[in-house]
């Protein structure tokens, strides 16, 4: 998982002149001894109280390789400098305050940080300085070290975005429209996108015809699968595929430092290159680079934010069917406390890991071999997707260019599917009702990214501070959306 970045949080705590400083000196200390990971925090010395104590401040917090700061008011604080500090500051910025110690220490050592915080958010407002508040931002120091804990997810995601490469290979197939977004909202959040014809891959493609590195990768394949290996064939032709992908990387990445992929992946595909890709997809993932199905790159700019804040694998599946009534009755009422309508099948052919599958087996994309020769339609990782928690997200651009998203927690039943793909039986609370009042009234795609187990609370505060003004989640029984009928 080395397509990320490492975050290394800057702690400045700021002082109003007219306060002690050393209430935000002693308490800065002593939220970070409360702090567990030492090796990703930095204590900075530079007390800022006045304009002139930023530059200081800001070099100490680049000396040590910062790129994420914590804005910390032990007493008042002095609302320009502070907000000036993040303004000027290259990367994610979250403020918080102390409360007060004791009873004891409320005549001389009372800090009223609880009342400085609210001119800092008005300072940010004025001054359009985006910052990561906690939801409720004032605590002790061990509360507080639990908040910086919390940015950290956050703040890896924000640093990624900003230092990441879409590639994608050839235009979305016919009739998946749903897949085709507006490219501008990627440059407003700091995305570089390269769009490549299909041609161009299967051009490098074939220029690692004998690649000498070959017979490894198949020997690593052939060591993931096991008794899963059901089409060794056709291992030759997914290895010098997984090398192309990975050489185009490399050398195309410019000055970004993460890349993931948007590939297209049929109809053409299978004939031209001999095989479908998924296999090579699910392989990738599991180092932390996703690659989209049908050039999907709003849902490769989510997957990218899910491994991120998940630090762990994800994937990209179709919201694909309903859990027939009979698999209802027998699997799950009565078992789990879900309805009918709270469950459904989320599959792909074959891209998610195989670490993320219960077994699995390599074989031909039953779908495609409907209307293909069936020997073209092999390479797939196919296997029930393991049982645990979820979440179901999604970063996207409306037609008219505006950022929205969903996110939506849930989990994986451990119930056989009884069919093929890459495929689980989801569950998730009010999924009949999210379903039409988000996705089919937002007009989401039929894609969604999936982490592995729970993660609402930080995808929700990613993507607030990538100033997503719409972000929908599965609303409970009771609170109803705006679309839903009241007399239904």
């Amino acid at each position: 998982m080395n397509n990320a970045p490492l975050v290394k949080l800057g702690i400045v705590a700021v002082s109003r002149n007219c306060f002690p400083r050393t209430l935000s000196e002693n308490r800065r200390q002593a939220v970070t001894a409360a702090f567990s990971d030492k090796d990703s925090l930095f204590e900075c010395q530079t007390i800022v109280e006045t304009e002139l104590d930023i530059e200081p401040a800001l070099a100490e917090a680049r000396a040590a390789g910062c790129n994420a700061m914590v804005v910390y008011l032990g007493n008042f604080g002095p609302e320009t400098p502070e907000t000036l500090l993040a303004q000027k500051f290259d990367g994610p910025v979250m403020f918080a305050a102390a409360s007060e110690d004791s009873s004891d220490s409320l005549v001389g050592g009372r800090g009223d940080a609880y009342c400085g915080l609210l001119n800092a958010s008005y300072n940010l407002k004025l001054r359009n300085i985006k910052a990561y508040i906690p939801e409720y931002p004032v605590g002790t120091p061990a509360e507080v070290a639990e908040m910086m804990a919390g940015f950290i997810p956050v703040a890896k995601a924000i640093i990624g975005i900003h230092d990441l490469k879409i590639i994608s290979f050839g235009p979305r197939p016919q009739d998946f429209l749903a897949c085709n977004a507006p490219i501008k909202q990627l440059y407003n959040l700091g995305v570089e996108i390269e769009e490549n014809s299909e041609l161009d891959l299967f051009s490098a493609y074939k220029s690692h015809a004998g690649d000498p590195r070959i017979a490894d990768v198949v020997k690593d394949m052939e060591a993931e699968l096991g008794k899963g290996n059901k089409k060794p064939a056709i291992l030759p032709k997914l290895a010098q595929y997984e090398l192309t992908l990975l050489d185009w990387m490399e050398e195309h990445k410019g000055c970004r430092k993460y890349v993931v992929f948007a590939n297209k992946c049929w109809p053409a595909f299978q004939m031209e290159f001999g095989f479908v890709p998924c296999y090579v997809n699910s392989r990738l993932a599991s180092r932390g680079i996703p690659v989209s199905c049908e050039v999907d790159i709003y849902g490769a700019l989510s997957e990218f934010i899910g491994g991120c804040v998940s630090n762990d694998i994800v994937t990209l599946l179709d919201i694909n069917n309903t859990v027939p009534a009979d698999m209802y009755q027998k699997d799950i009422k009565d078992k789990f406390n879900y309805t009918h309508r709270d469950t459904f099948m989320g599959f792909h052919c074959g891209n998610t890991a195989s670490s993320k599958l219960s077994s699995c087996s390599m074989k031909y994309q039953m779908i495609m071999a409907r209307a293909l020769p069936e020997e073209v339609t092999q390479g797939t990782l196919e296997g029930d997707i393991i049982p645990g928690s979820i979440t179901f997200f999604r970063l996207q651009s409306t037609a008219d260019a505006q950022l929205k998203a969903y996110v939506a927690e849930g989990e994986v039943l451990p119930v056989a599917t009884q069919s093929f793909g890459s495929i689980g039986i989801f569950a998730i609370p009010e999924m009949g009702r999210f379903y039409r009042h988000v996705l089919v009234e937002g007009n989401y795609p039929h894609h969604g990214a999936v982490a592995f187990g729970h993660f609402g609370k930080e995808l929700f505060e990613v993507f607030k501070y990538l100033g997503v003004a719409d972000t929908s989640f599965n609303q409970p029984k009771g609170m109803m959306y705006k679309s839903e009928n009241p007399f239904a």
